[in-house]
């Protein structure tokens, strides 16, 4: 599946993407002092080379109306990272597993690993992108999860339309303490 916006495409994960991933997961890591520095882990490149071969191949057959949760970002031909859902529970924390009857929102995220591209717009169409493919697959309402530290993040949500909608004093230590932050988009009609 691919999804053309403005100067960027979202589409599934390709193969020659996995070499990405391992250069991002062992060499060049920048990106990981934005997102969630706190669960930053060393790795090698065997692992996770083994780990994206993986899983390409548990995603790379999906048809084309499967539901996405992930997308590749490619900009000007170039892969650059990736946007990505994930659901969050009534007090804003991870679901790994959804229970029978539980309730729970989905969250969406975003990685642009090069940092050179970093300030220019690029994950606010890619954003607005993925924000319409929840909203027509029929979504009405996002969530966005940050920490305070990430002020470029802040932006970009509130310029797309996020409303901070929770914080948690304190609980992110990343050179001193932040706060966690969860920002609501809904859909207008």
């Amino acid at each position: 599946m691919r999804i053309k916006y403005e100067n960027i495409i979202l589409r599934d994960m390709i193969e020659s993407d996995i070499e990405d991933y391992v250069r991002w997961f062992t060499v060049e890591r920048e990106w990981e002092n934005w997102d969630a520095p706190w669960e930053k882990e060393d790795t090698d490149e065997e692992t996770e080379r083994k780990s994206w071969t993986e899983y390409y191949e548990s995603v790379k057959d999906r048809p084309d109306d499967a539901r996405r949760c992930k997308f590749e970002i490619e900009w000007n031909g170039r892969h650059i990272g990736w946007v990505s859902s994930y659901c969050i529970d009534e007090n804003y924390e991870w679901v790994g597993k959804i229970k029978d009857g539980q309730t729970v929102y989905r969250a969406i995220g975003i990685d642009i690993c090069e940092p050179n591209l970093w300030g220019k717009g690029i994950g606010a169409n890619v954003l607005r992108a993925f924000i319409n493919y929840h909203f027509e697959t029929g979504a009405t309402e996002l969530y966005t999860q940050t920490w305070s530290g990430n002020t470029r993040m802040i932006r970009c949500a509130e310029k797309l339309g996020f409303v901070e909608c929770n914080r948690n004093v304190g609980t992110r230590e990343v050179d001193g303490q932040y706060d966690g932050l969860t920002f609501r988009l809904e859909k207008h009609q």
